[in-house]
């Protein structure tokens, strides 16, 4: 039987929200066992935090939002991908604004951060929610879906009709090792010509080449990490996705899913488990 796990030490780190463009100070704290993952505000000390659960989701339009009460966070995906993986089951987020740090648009500085920080055994079995069953969300064209499997393993394939990008698909055995190599450094991606339009709609608008891989239809506006770093960062916000529905053990296959289906399948996983 595995124990819960949470942060040895405090982490801090200060930056901007992806789409809010505000300054944010993100404290991450270690937390009791049967915490979870709780999300709170400095400079709103008075409410409750709130969970970072499949419940808690309220929003998915070009990022995961969970809310309760007054309070409300969105982008949380490559923090809670960055966690997953690294097995914390119990940590208090801290912010004084409404979103995390978007740092490069990837989850390398989160993991690198929790890696200094350590993390420690607690006296409280785990709880591991294990795929026994097929569990499936889809739209008609595009899906997601979990199987069981001893371990993570995600495997999917992202569609895209800009010749630049098309077809590509990737898929990994997710241990610390493989996902901090192969997975975290990858980083989000916009369409030059949609930059426009998110702004107007109050998104994106803390993205700039440094916290965004921008293309157009002449190329690439910066330099990949890797050539098909957009199905890589696909398979980073699906880990931080389904971890909304605990420490998941199982295979996710998806093609072309967002933060919709991803939230949606969570929710059925959880719903199962409780």
């Amino acid at each position: 039987m595995q124990k819960e796990r949470t942060l040895a030490s405090r982490v801090v780190y200060d930056g901007i929200g992806l789409h809010s463009g505000r300054p944010v100070h993100m404290e991450l704290a270690p937390a009791p066992p049967g915490t979870g993952i709780l999300f709170a505000r400095s400079d709103m000390p008075e409410e409750v935090p709130v969970a970072a659960t499949a419940a808690n989701v309220t929003a998915t339009l070009r990022a995961t939002t969970i809310s309760a009460g007054a309070l409300k966070f969105f982008t949380i995906e490559h923090l809670m991908s960055a966690l997953h993986v690294h097995g914390v089951d119990n940590c208090r987020v801290t912010l004084d604004a409404e979103e995390p740090p978007v740092v490069d648009g990837s989850a390398r500085t989160f993991f690198r951060l929790i890696a200094e920080a350590g993390t420690v055994e607690q006296d409280t079995d785990r709880h591991v929610t294990v795929i026994d069953r097929v569990y499936r969300a889809d739209d008609g064209g595009h899906f997601v879906m979990a199987v069981p499997y001893d371990g993570l393993r995600v495997s999917f394939t992202s569609l895209n009709d800009h010749p630049l990008i098309g077809v590509q698909y990737y898929d990994i055995e997710v241990t610390p090792e493989a996902y901090e190599k192969e997975i975290a450094p990858a980083r989000t991606i916009a369409y030059e010509k949609e930059i426009e339009a998110l702004r107007a709609n109050g998104l994106g608008l803390g993205g700039s080449l440094e916290t965004v891989i921008v293309y157009n239809d002449e190329g690439w506006m910066n330099a990949l990490n890797f050539p098909n770093e957009l199905v890589r960062h696909k398979i980073l916000d699906v880990i931080g996705d389904i971890r909304l529905a605990g420490m998941i053990r199982g295979h996710i296959i998806a093609v072309a899913s967002g933060h919709a289906l991803n939230t949606a399948l969570a929710k059925q996983i959880a719903g199962k488990r409780e």
